[in-house]
C-alpha cells in the first residue's frame, strides 16, 4: 500500500470556490448597489482564505540516538494507547503489518480507530454527534520517515496528515520535508521543549506525566537532568521534524476546527515525547523483536477491552504491567484479535460503529 500524497497548500477547497462563485449570483447588485457587492466579494475572499490548508512544522529535540528513538517511540505508543483505552473509548487496532512502497521503502503499516469523544472541546460536541468524533488513522512507519493520515467518516472532506522526518541533529535543519517556496511561505515552525509543560485545554485532556526534567536522571543511562539550553549540549541527540497539514473545508467552523486540531497535536507531541524520555529506563536496550511481540499482545488486549466496554484504571494498569513485564507473572499466550472491520468510502458511520 502506497501512502497518499499530501494536499497542496496553495489550492482552495471546494467550499472556497463555491463562495467565490457565489458573488456571481449577486451580479444584480452591481448597478444599483455596488457597495453591497463589494462587501459580499470581500466576505467571500476572506472566507476562501480561511479555508486554505494549514501547515505547521513541530520540531522536538530528544536526548537520544536515532536508533534509541525508534524503540522509545514504539514503546511509548503502545503504553499510551493502553493508558487511554479504559472502556468504550480508546484505540482499536485494525491492522498492523509490514508494507513496501516506492516512496518510503519497507516499513510497518497500521490502521486504527480512535474513539476519544469525551476529549473533544465542548463547543465541538454541541453540534457534532458522538459518532462524528470517531476517527480513522492509517500510518506508514518506514523509520526514519513516517506518514500518518487521519480522517473522519462523518466529515468526509476533513483530512489531517502528519509527515515525520527524524534526523541526528538538534533541530536546526530548515527544510527536511523538501517543501516548495509556496509551502515554505505558508509553513509555521514551532520548537517544542520536552523539559517544559503546558496548561492549555488539550494538555489537560491528554494528561500529563508530571515529570520534572530539571530534576530527572535516568538510572540506566545516567542522562538528565534537562536544564536550560540542554538541546545544544546533549549527546546523543536527534530531532523529530513533524509536518502537520490539516484541512477542514467547512464554512463557518472549519478554521476553528483546524486551529483546535493543531493545538491538540501540539499537546500530544509534547506529552508523548516527554514520555519517550521519561520512560527511558523501561525501554532502554529492548530489542525490536521483543517490541513486536509486545505490540501483538497489546493490540489484542486493546481490542478486547474496547469490545468489553468496561475497564477500570486498576485493570488498565495491570494490563500494561503484564504486557511490558511478562517475567513478573505467568507466561503470556497471545490470543487472536477479534474480527476486524475496515472503513470504506461508501460505508455509513452508523453501520461502522455498530460493527465495531
Amino acid at each position: 500500500m502506497t501512502p497518499p500524497s499530501s494536499p497542496s497548500s496553495s489550492s482552495l477547497s471546494s467550499s472556497s470556490i463555491a463562495l467565490i462563485s457565489l458573488t456571481k449570483s449577486f451580479a444584480w447588485f452591481d448597478s444599483e448597489h455596488p457597495f453591497y457587492l463589494t462587501v459580499i466579494s470581500w466576505f467571500c475572499i476572506v472566507a476562501a482564505n480561511k479555508q486554505m490548508v494549514q501547515i505547521k512544522e513541530f520540531r522536538i529535540v530528544m536526548p537520544m540516538s536515532l536508533e534509541e528513538y525508534q524503540i522509545a517511540q514504539m514503546y511509548m505508543v503502545m503504553k499510551m494507547q493502553q493508558q487511554s483505552s479504559t472502556g468504550p473509548e480508546g484505540v482499536e487496532v485494525l491492522e498492523n503489518r509490514p508494507f513496501e512502497a516506492d516512496v518510503y521503502g519497507k516499513g510497518q503499516f497500521t490502521s486504527k480507530i480512535y474513539r476519544l469523544q469525551s476529549k473533544a472541546p465542548a463547543w465541538l460536541r454541541t453540534f457534532a454527534p458522538a459518532d462524528a468524533l470517531v476517527m480513522q488513522e492509517e500510518a506508514w512507519n518506514a523509520y526514519p520517515r513516517c506518514k500518518t493520515v487521519i480522517k473522519c467518516p462523518y466529515f468526509t472532506k476533513f483530512c489531517l496528515t502528519i509527515e515525520t522526518v527524524h534526523k541526528a541533529d538538534n533541530g536546526h535543519s530548515e527544510n527536511v520535508h523538501n517543501l516548495s517556496k509556496e509551502q515554505l511561505a505558508a509553513r509555521q515552525v514551532e520548537v517544542l521543549d520536552i523539559a517544559s509543560t503546558s496548561k492549555d485545554y488539550w494538555s489537560y485532556a491528554i494528561g500529563s506525566s508530571n515529570i520534572e526534567f530539571s530534576k530527572f536522571k535516568s538510572k540506566r543511562t545516567d542522562r538528565g537532568p534537562l536544564l536550560e539550553g540542554w538541546q545544544d549540549r546533549c549527546n546523543p541527540v536527534m530531532t523529530a521534524y513533524k509536518l502537520v497539514t490539516v484541512e477542514a473545508p467547512y464554512w463557518g467552523f472549519g478554521n476553528r476546527v483546524e486551529q483546535a486540531l493543531l493545538a491538540g497535536e501540539r499537546a500530544l507531541f509534547l506529552e508523548s515525547h516527554r514520555n519517550c524520555f521519561g520512560w527511558i529506563d523501561e525501554w532502554f536496550l529492548m530489542t525490536m523483536q521483543k517490541l513486536r511481540e509486545l505490540e501483538l499482545q497489546s493490540d489484542s488486549t486493546l481490542n478486547a477491552r474496547i469490545g468489553n466496554g468496561k475497564t477500570t484504571s486498576t485493570e488498565t494498569t495491570q494490563d500494561i504491567d503484564r504486557i511490558i513485564h511478562p517475567s513478573k507473572r505467568s507466561p503470556i499466550t497471545l490470543s487472536p484479535a477479534p474480527p476486524r472491520h475496515h472503513l470504506s468510502s461508501n460505508s455509513s458511520l452508523s453501520s461502522l460503529v455498530k460493527g465495531i
